[in-house]
């Protein structure tokens, strides 16, 4: 991990075409501006977290309706 110290208004680039830029620091908040290509998908950790945790439950939903919908058919 790579830990830096940034002021207001600097910027931090990642490759040729991200960059980060501390917006404002106020209250013990820091709010940052990211400028990314339009396909790079970024996230915050606690709304990639939701989302991975609803699609393994989606994924199980899934897999028990296929196996019951399995289950009538060889029944028959």
């Amino acid at each position: 991990m790579l830990i830096l110290s940034r002021k207001e208004n600097e910027e931090i680039w990642i490759g040729d075409n991200m960059k980060i830029i501390v917006v404002n620091i106020a209250k013990g908040v820091v709010k940052i501006g990211i400028e990314a290509p339009r396909n790079t998908v970024i996230f915050r950790k606690e709304l990639a977290e939701r989302i991975k945790r609803e699609n393994e439950e989606a994924s199980k939903n899934s897999e028990q309706a296929n196996i019951d919908e399995l289950s009538k058919k060889i029944e028959q």
